[in-house]
């Protein structure tokens, strides 16, 4: 692995870092964690790499990188900078010949979204993007079992992401996250919608298999001088003909990272919650309710295959944001060895998820904009 991004100060980048290395499957060789040269330097050192595989700038990087010999340069580059900064190194690792790694959203405007999945198609790359969230075990759980029909047919979808951080005018105080996030300049046409309501978009869609196809949404900048909405609200429309209610927030004072989602279907429901991961609830129209626990009892391969640990040790976000990176290196050994990779193996996010991610954030930023009701993506 290749970093972009990441270095000294940098908080996403050292969970990539962990992540990836958890199942002893990569190893990261060489990186340009800053746009400083003299810091990226210094990160270098921080992470034990030889002074000659730490670069100054991506395209150094990736132009070096690709004239060592096969086996000794790395196979794919992992992009974990701020959002205006994704696709420049992902379009020069593509054009080059390498798989990507990318933090979501996918890129700063749909025009480079949509360049992007042109790449990936042409040039027949593996690329992931990391929505963490979805490598749970208990997701995988929940998305089985819709797939499977023990729902029914889905008819309700409630999905929110509160957070707390944003409640003060904290870009103000240069906090690194807070700046770069709620800067249209770095971050894109949205705010909190942008961060944390893209989680929670594809969770919906990828819990149940269906697409959003219409929408209505509500923005506000609460926090008085805040250029970007800090807190959304936004009703949907699915392809089924669900509706649902997507709300993310991060001026909800006192919370946390409570992203969570309850889908409700003819035949019953369920309620998951990302601070108490192991657990999903499922409720019954004719009987009891029933506790899901990762790890316990006859589960999906799905949530079987992501589970890593003995039950009632607890597995949270480093394990989930692991399972996406343990299934892209493991397809990524398949393409080099020229063999078929794991089905189970090719479940992660990819760049026609991170394509969804930008029309959501697009279309909810023009309904909030708009005198119409509804909008359709």
């Amino acid at each position: 692995m290749g970093m972009v991004g990441g270095g000294r100060g940098a908080f996403i980048g050292g969970v990539h870092r962990m992540a990836a290395a958890l199942d002893s499957q990569i190893e990261l060789v060489c990186g340009a964690f800053s746009s400083d040269p003299e810091r990226s330097r210094l990160s270098g050192e921080d992470f034990y790499l030889p002074a000659d595989r730490v670069y100054g700038s991506y395209a150094e990087m990736i132009e070096k990188e690709q004239l060592l010999p096969e086996g000794e340069r790395m196979d794919f580059v992992s992009i974990v900078t701020p959002n205006h900064l994704h696709y420049g190194p992902a379009k020069m690792a593509l054009e080059h010949g390498f798989h990507v790694v990318c933090d979501k959203p996918l890129c700063f405007s749909m025009e480079e979204a949509e360049e992007l999945v042109a790449l990936v198609e042409e040039t027949g790359l593996i690329f992931a993007l990391t929505h963490n969230y979805t490598g749970y075990p208990m997701v995988k759980q929940a998305r089985a079992m819709i797939k499977a029909g023990e729902l029914g047919a889905i008819r309700k979808v409630v999905v929110e992401y509160p957070q707390g951080w944003l409640s003060t005018k904290l870009e103000d105080t240069e906090q690194k996250q807070a700046g770069w996030r709620t800067d249209p300049s770095r971050s894109g046409i949205a705010g909190a919608m942008g961060d944390i309501g893209t989680h929670a978009e594809n969770l919906a869609e990828y819990i149940t298999g269906l697409e959003i196809t219409e929408l209505c949404a509500d923005l506000t900048a609460f926090v008085p001088g805040r250029q970007l909405d800090d807190d959304g609200n936004v009703l949907l429309r699915f392809s089924n003909g669900a509706k649902g209610v997507l709300h993310a927030s991060q001026i909800c004072a006192g919370e946390e990272n409570d992203l969570n989602i309850r889908v409700y279907g003819t035949k019953g429901g369920f309620h998951w919650r990302q601070m108490e991961p192991n657990t999903l609830t499922v409720k019954w129209l004719d009987k009891p309710v029933e506790v899901r626990r990762t790890g316990v009892g006859e589960l999906y391969p799905e949530a079987t295959a992501h589970t890593r640990i003995p039950a009632g040790h607890p597995e949270g976000y480093l394990e989930a944001f692991a399972n996406i990176y343990r299934n892209f290196a493991h397809c990524v050994r398949a393409r080099l060895a020229g063999e078929a990779p794991d089905p189970l193996m090719l479940d992660y996010p990819g760049v026609k998820d991170g394509l969804r991610g930008m029309k959501f954030i697009q279309k909810v930023v023009a309904s909030n904009n708009s005198k119409e009701k509804w909008i359709k993506i």
